[in-house]
């Protein structure tokens, strides 16, 4: 299992809304909306700008 991070996320309240409405039409819940809405930036990043690296050295 991969290790999970908490994380705070300050966001105005009209796209906090908007996730809770994504997420129910989804049937997920408004954390699983955001990690897939941050997969889809990623992917969309790479896409770009090829394939971001992350050092497993910490």
């Amino acid at each position: 299992m991969k290790k999970m991070i908490r994380y705070t996320l300050r966001i105005p309240e009209e796209l906090q809304e908007k996730i809770k409405i994504t997420s129910e039409y989804n049937s997920r819940s408004r954390n699983k909306e955001y990690e897939i809405a941050i997969k889809r930036y990623i992917a969309d990043f790479e896409r770009l700008h090829g394939e971001v690296v992350v050092s497993q050295d910490k």
